[in-house]
């Protein structure tokens, strides 16, 4: 890996809060004390943190985690303050700046907000401060809520093109079977590939929280894809940061091995249109336009158009199919109604218009980029 680097670390409320509710100033100070380390250290630094709703229930008066999405709101706009006073505190005692973000999924797909985001960021990381970001859980709804912070981290870390993605957990890494029932299970110290039937193998959510290491997994899949890798195990010291930065922590590392030949990110343009973009109509391509697009590195003519399904406009995203399968989506650079007429058009004209540009297409079919590095 790079010697200076870009890191996304990821804290689960299992990390930082008290089985029994509310902060664990331990566990705080040693974290906070860690990533102080890598900032000395000359790394840039972005700090996703759950524990809201850890932190706030107990002062709501619950006894337990609440499970209406009013309660955990309520408990989240409490344990949020909760959270940034201590942080403020314990940063600043050793000399660090932080600010803190709060995101909804809505300031992913609304491409004007997804820009200013990663715009924030950068000033932030350039002025040496380290973002302090949760999901705005006090307005957030259940559809438009990340599912947890496994993934909202695994988002930042492509937004803000890191160059590792750390998720701390209370379990040291992937296993082959669940540790907890299995006396012989053995941990996987590196994952080139994670398959269904490892999701399906990994636990469920902690009490604390809402994930699980099957959402790690996911999460880790997610920058896998985007050109990132990924780190899931545990911190227990102050050193623990500096050593999975350096390639041997106490965990499991995803795709790292593949990161170590080809560095390369994907671009934030194209991961919008992967993860975020709202899809506005579909078209079917012939076997040439198929072959074009995912193994040629070429735009989308409008000769290899063969049906136009929806009422997309210019500039917005559409999905691409060849047969029945899905192979990837990408920005219209022509509208439905426009498309409709090309398709009896003569074949001069539909070899002139291009329907979607190889700079604004990405592949369903590709699992990760660093396949296709240039």
């Amino acid at each position: 890996m790079k010697e200076k680097m870009r890191v996304v670390i990821k804290a689960g409320s299992s990390s930082l809060a008290l089985p029994q509710g509310g902060c664990d100033p331990e566990k705080m100070s040693r974290l906070v004390a860690a990533i102080s380390k890598l900032k000395e250290d000359g790394h840039e630094v972005v700090f996703v943190s759950s524990g809201a709703v850890a932190s706030g229930y107990k002062l709501l008066g619950y006894q337990q985690r609440p499970r209406t999405l009013v309660g955990k709101q309520a408990a989240a706009a409490i344990g949020q303050s909760v959270l940034m006073q201590n942080y403020s505190t314990l940063f600043a005692r050793h000399q660090q700046t932080i600010a803190q973000i709060l995101l909804t999924r809505s300031d992913f797909s609304d491409r004007e907000r997804y820009d200013h985001a990663f715009q924030t960021l950068s000033l932030l990381l350039n002025k040496q401060i380290i973002p302090v970001i949760n999901e705005n859980d006090t307005v957030s709804v259940a559809e438009l809520t990340f599912g947890d912070n496994d993934m909202l981290g695994a988002l930042v870390a492509g937004l803000v093109h890191a160059d590792l993605y750390i998720i701390l957990t209370d379990t040291n890494g992937f296993y082959d079977k669940d540790p907890r029932k299995h006396a012989d299970a053995v941990r996987i110290p590196y994952l080139e590939q994670i398959t269904e039937e490892m999701e399906q193998l990994a636990g469920d959510a902690s009490q604390l929280g809402t994930g699980g290491m099957r959402s790690k997994l996911i999460a880790a899949k997610t920058t896998q894809r985007l050109g990132i890798p990924a780190f899931i195990g545990q911190m227990t010291g102050e050193e623990d940061l500096r050593s999975i930065v350096a390639g041997h922590g106490n965990g499991t590392y995803v795709g790292y091995l593949q990161a170590q030949t080809h560095a390369h990110s994907l671009p934030k343009q194209k991961q919008w249109i992967a993860l975020h973009s709202p899809i506005h109509g579909q078209i079917r391509v012939d076997d040439g336009a198929a072959e074009a697009l995912l193994h040629n590195q070429r735009s989308l003519l409008a000769a290899g158009v063969q049906e136009v399904f929806g009422h997309f406009s210019e500039g917005e995203v559409i999905e691409v199919y060849h047969q029945e399968h899905l192979i990837g989506r990408g920005v219209a650079k022509i509208s439905a109604g426009a498309l409709q007429a090309l398709l009896i058009a003569p074949a001069e004209s539909k070899r002139s218009s291009t329907v979607i540009h190889r700079d604004q297409w990405i592949s369903h079919l590709s699992q990760s980029p660093f396949s296709q590095a240039k």
